[in-house]
């Protein structure tokens, strides 16, 4: 069976991670997002990906490449991000018979998955809390009448979760699917006017399901692939180490005497890790990471090449590859009042409905001595932190904080 990907846009609510990765190359549990998509479609019988790719492509390319843990690989390119529906079409020639289609960003296993494939022209759904942020899927005698697109009065709370079983007649439709009001060929609106012409979609619904829109969802989605993680140990481990719980430790890396790991824990290849530091529950760290003397890392994402050295404290927080923290530097996770924390992203401010959460961090951050970032921000790649400088809020790539 086939599957189709969407994998070309930047997933801009995802920065500052995204300004230098596709949405789909975010690593969690030490693996792309899109990684974890392909297994579970493997699960279920998918032998053939078509990845729709574009911005930062060779991102996916160069990780993927024609084959990956045994599923065939195709790509093509969306030059222009002109919605799903377009995306869909740019695949059309791969495409043979009934498909699966996703978006590159879905968290799901493979038991909704079969509960997708189990018939043609299906939509997987969900329930949530705020569904006028979604598209609402309007059933009626066990098919859908119609979705509508963030609805400001809601009259359901079923969602559309962006998976979909589709049988080759959905190109006729995006053949004469119109630009929406934002500019783009949606495939939703393709899906209306095929249930207007007598289609019959049923709907799926599926519980594994994580909306990851922002980075702090990413924590979530960790701690959720991390949960099915078994004890997998490569790598060198001194005496006076303790583990407690599952704990993954990649070939290469040595764990130095007096460090304590509470699993579960990922530790990719080729890691330095303490001595004498203390690695607690969900956390994943990269390949080719150092986490040195005195340093806690609390539930949080480490991604490849990052060296948190010295004296540290990360919690609750995603920080990108090749950063590298001076001795002393320190992210808080925890408001004064523990209320809950808001974060300014460029241009507004969001609330996360998380009470902990530490620094959001992009790619090649370098900080000084005794550093102190502030619980919710947001730093940009390439960003030099001087020693001793306050760091809150939304700070742009290539700025230098003093």
């Amino acid at each position: 069976m086939q599957a189709v990907i969407l994998s070309a846009g930047e997933g801009t609510r995802m920065r500052p991670l995204t300004y230098t990765r596709p949405k789909v190359m975010i690593e969690v549990a030490n693996k792309p997002i899109l990684a974890h998509l392909i297994e579970e479609l493997k699960k279920v019988g998918v032998d053939e990906v078509i990845l729709v790719v574009g911005y930062y492509q060779e991102k996916v390319r160069e990780y993927f490449g024609k084959t990956w843990n045994g599923v065939r690989l195709k790509y093509s390119t969306q030059t222009k991000q002109l919605g799903t529906a377009d995306a869909l079409r740019s695949a059309e020639h791969y495409i043979e018979d009934d498909f699966l289609m996703l978006n590159g960003d879905t968290i799901v296993d493979a038991e909704d998955l079969k509960r997708i494939i189990e018939n043609e022209m299906t939509i997987g759904v969900n329930t949530v809390d705020d569904p006028e942020n979604y598209g609402v899927v309007v059933v009626k005698d066990g098919f859908v009448e119609e979705i509508i697109e963030k609805p400001e009065k809601p009259v359901a709370n079923t969602i559309n979760a962006g998976i979909y079983h589709f049988t080759r007649d959905i190109f006729d439709y995006i053949r004469i699917t119109p630009k929406s009001v934002r500019g783009e060929y949606e495939i939703t609106d393709t899906i209306n006017l095929a249930i207007k012409d007598g289609v019959r979609f049923s709907t799926a619904k599926i519980s594994g399901w994580i909306d990851a829109s922002y980075p702090w969802d990413l924590l979530k989605i960790n701690e959720l692939m991390l949960s099915n993680i078994d004890t997998e140990i490569d790598g060198v481990v001194e005496k006076n180490v303790t583990i407690k719980g599952n704990v993954v430790i990649g070939e290469g890396s040595i764990i130095k005497a007096g460090t304590y790991i509470e699993g579960p824990v990922v530790i990719g290849k080729n890691c330095e890790i303490g001595p004498n530091c203390y690695i607690r529950a969900h956390t994943s760290i990269g390949n080719g990471c150092k986490i040195g003397a005195a340093v806690e890392v609390k539930n949080s994402i480490v991604m490849n090449g990052t060296k948190i050295p010295h004296h540290n404290y990360i919690g609750d927080s995603v920080i990108g590859e090749n950063c590298n923290f001076g001795a002393g530097t320190k992210v808080a996770n925890l408001k004064l009042d523990e209320k809950e924390i808001e974060v300014y992203t460029k241009d507004k401010r969001i609330k996360t409905g998380r009470k902990k959460l530490g620094a959001i961090i992009g790619d090649n951050v370098k900080t000084g001595i005794n550093a102190s970032i502030n619980a919710g921000a947001m730093i940009g790649n390439n960003c030099f932190i001087a020693p001793n400088a306050y760091v809150d809020g939304w700070i742009d790539p290539y700025t230098r904080v003093f």
